[in-house]
């Protein structure tokens, strides 16, 4: 690790500050060391060969008791298979793969991993084989080997570099080691990428953006990707990048006003009592132009940001509380991500502080163990498959699949939508915008069911929730409850929210070409895609009305409702009708009221127009059913919208008897529709078995008795 990772075990007063410290590890200066005795051809057999001194004394640093022989072997094989073979720098081959076992070494990576990195190349460009390798180092280095290993481009054409990719993703899928090999490949042969044609360190450089330094955040070592992106920023935008250069240049004394304020705060920590290394960390050349793009110009204290190492995460929130305690912080700039650790493994507190001469300086707080997964990642982690069960590293599925249980939530996704991309270019675009996504948000599962969560990039909608949840069942998504409230499809999910996605019984309902422009994962779109061009007439423009206007309701028939009688003291009313408001039905409480011209109006007793009534002094009119069972009633149905609804809900209504009488559709509102229908019923009493069977029509989530209030006539 780092000089500046101390011993997590220091006396609680023991507070340190460096002033030009760097809390980072230093890939730069490695790559020079591999160049060392690289062709000082094999060692005796008694002894390690000089070449992989560094190498040796860099994993010794992290692994005291790693056994090195492997690593002696390995390169022997390595270095007598590329000999003779030279770098477009001129410089022998064998240096590549020390400087990239060199990088690993130095980021804590385990004696396989180191192994495999130094025979990365051999099966690809010298005449060794993947069987010579798996005889002489065993599956584990075969496997990542192989992981590493381009596909032949005489066989994919153009689609070579795709497909290469997505070998790798497969591979990390079980192992997380081969990506991290890769990282390290590409970091060196950044570095290095200067011998190259213009056009082709361009081509090279927007790859590494889209697709490396993507993968390099998500797998959490920081360390590769801030000098990727720090070679990609000087390639692809050489303006900027040497204006952000001058910038530095022209701010020499950075350094020495970060560390007065480390100064201060030491003195705060050593007051407290609280034992803690600070350390000036400097920002790299990308950071510093983000910040210039943000606040304009920029003070000595925005090329560098403060780091607290301390021992215990208690510790981390005892630091918090002092500075918040003793400096002015700045409330906008603090998040803690060891409580709600970031999905790349990264954990720490970060925020901001006021010194009394108005100068702000950023704090980043963490534990000495979470500063090596900050740099390292998944490198720092070790072999994944230390530890299970039955067949020891490497446990395989009955498909031969090797089982990674670290796997992250975002590659197990990335894992299951590329098997529905055949096609290069289709993987290709999804992969890149699938690794644009640089947040990701957890959401629950309102069923209970196990995985009782589901993990989506940020921005993801119920859609998207839907077919990470169902796969291709949500092809017939209808809607969602979100918390617990209904959610058109295209509601976009937040961070802790619960999702429940209805879904419909029947296998003919899909996706509407609308739910594209809400689909924000791969898996999604490719899936919707895929049905619509299944389907292509379920992209045609639906031939229902468009006018907004509510349509008229159009009457069925006339036959007549219940009958009703009214006490009116001998005097007979002109006539006695069901209110158009609530639509009563026997056997429902009722009471009645004289209207103009002498009719009586009769109303369920709990309408609200039987209260609006009574406030203007009408006298409620005794009513009571006749002996007809037929009755008239108005039920509102809503609905998500999808195709075939219509018909279905009058096919239910006509198989429970029920005649319509008049009906009324509203245009579609957030993918929600509104049925309002007037029926005619042959007896009352089955009123509640039809209200059942339209609640069971695929899309429908609710329906009621009209609660509207008509005219007082």
């Amino acid at each position: 690790m780092s000089a500046e990772a101390t011993n997590p075990e220091a006396a609680p007063t023991d507070v340190t500050v460096r002033r030009r410290g760097r809390a980072r590890i230093d890939l730069r200066r490695l790559g020079r060391a591999a160049l060392l005795n690289a062709t000082a051809g094999p060692a005796p057999r008694d002894r390690l060969p000089d070449a992989i001194s560094h190498v040796a004394e860099a994993h010794r640093a992290h692994h005291p008791e790693a056994d090195l022989t492997v690593l002696g072997r390995a390169y022997a094989l390595a270095e007598s298979s590329h000999r003779g073979q030279f770098r477009k720098s001129g410089e022998p081959y064998i240096t590549h793969p020390l400087a990239v076992t060199l990088i690993l070494a130095e980021l804590g990576a385990e004696t396989t991993t180191l192994t495999a990195s130094l025979l990365h190349d051999t099966v690809e460009d010298t005449e060794v084989t993947l069987d010579q390798v798996r005889r002489e180092f065993g599956d584990e280095v075969a496997y990542l080997v192989d992981g590493v290993t381009k596909v032949e481009k005489i066989d994919y054409g153009a689609a070579a570099e795709p497909e290469t990719f997505r070998k790798m993703l497969v591979a990390t899928g079980s192992d997380v080691r081969v990506m991290s090999i890769k990282l390290a490949d590409r970091l060196h042969n950044m570095r290095t990428l200067g011998v190259m044609r213009p056009e082709k360190q361009a081509r090279i450089a927007k790859v590494t953006r889209d697709v490396l330094i993507p993968l390099a955040e998500r797998l959490g070592v920081q360390a590769l990707k801030t000098e990727l992106e720090d070679l990609v920023f000087a390639i692809l935008h050489p303006e900027e990048y040497e204006t952000t250069r001058a910038l530095i240049a022209g701010h020499p004394g950075a350094a020495d006003e970060l560390g007065a304020v480390a100064e201060q705060v030491t003195a705060v920590l050593r007051e407290a009592g609280i034992g803690a290394e600070v350390l000036v960390r400097p920002r790299h050349f990308v950071s510093v132009h983000r910040v210039r793009l943000k606040r304009g110009e920029l003070r000595g204290c925005d090329f560098g940001r403060l780091l607290v190492l301390v021992a215990e995460d208690a510790d981390c929130y005892g630091v918090l509380g002092e500075l918040h305690t003793c400096f002015t912080p700045v409330i906008s700039e603090f998040k803690d991500f060891i409580a709600a650790p970031k999905f790349n493994l990264y954990q720490s507190l970060h925020t901001a502080i006021a010194a009394p001469d108005g100068a702000v300086a950023e704090v980043l707080i963490r534990t000495h163990r979470m500063h090596k997964v900050a740099e390292a990642g998944v490198v720092a982690l070790g072999n994944p498959h230390v530890g299970q069960e039955s067949d020891g590293p490497g446990v395989q599925t009955e498909d031969g699949e090797r089982i990674d249980p670290t796997r992250p939530g975002w590659l197990s996704r990335l894992l299951d939508w590329q098997q529905s991309a055949p096609d290069p270019d289709t993987f290709w675009t999804s992969l890149r915008a699938d690794l644009a996504e640089d947040d990701e948000i957890t959401v629950f599962r309102a069923d209970g069911s196990a995985p009782g969560t589901i993990s989506l990039p940020a921005g993801a909608s119920c859609i998207d929730a839907a077919y990470a949840q169902h796969g291709e069942a949500a092809h017939g998504c209808l809607g969602a409850r979100v918390n617990g409230r209904l959610a058109p499809l295209s509601t976009v999910l937040g961070d802790g929210d619960t999702v429940q996605l209805l879904l419909a019984q029947d296998t003919v309902s899909g996706p509407s070409p609308e739910w594209l422009d809400h689909a924000r994962t791969p898996a999604a779109r490719i899936a919707i895609t895929g049905w619509l061009q299944a389907h292509p007439e379920s992209a045609a423009p639906p031939a229902a009305p468009t006018d907004p206007r509510p349509q008229p309701s159009v009457p069925a028939d006339r036959r007549p409702g219940a009958e009703l009688h009214a006490d009116l003291d001998g005097e007979p009313p002109a006539a006695v009708r069901p209110a158009g408001c609530c639509t009563p039905v026997p056997p429902d409480e009722i009471t009645g009221f004289r209207v103009r011209g002498g009719s009586v109006t009769v109303h369920r007793a709990r309408c609200s127009a039987v209260d609006a009534m009574r406030r203007l002094g009408r006298e409620p009119v005794t009513v009571r059913w006749g002996d007809t069972p037929q009755g008239r009633v108005t039920l509102l149905a809503e609905s998500f919208g999808r195709p075939g609804l219509l018909a279905d809900l009058t096919e239910a209504i006509a198989a429970s008897g029920a005649a319509v009488v008049s009906a009324n559709v509203e245009p579609p509102s957030e993918q929600r529709v509104r049925h309002t229908y007037t029926l005619h019923l042959p007896d009352a009493s089955g009123l509640t078995a039809l209200m059942k069977a339209m609640r069971d029509v695929p899309g429908v989530y609710d329906v009621t008795r009209a609660r509207h209030t008509g005219g007082l006539n």
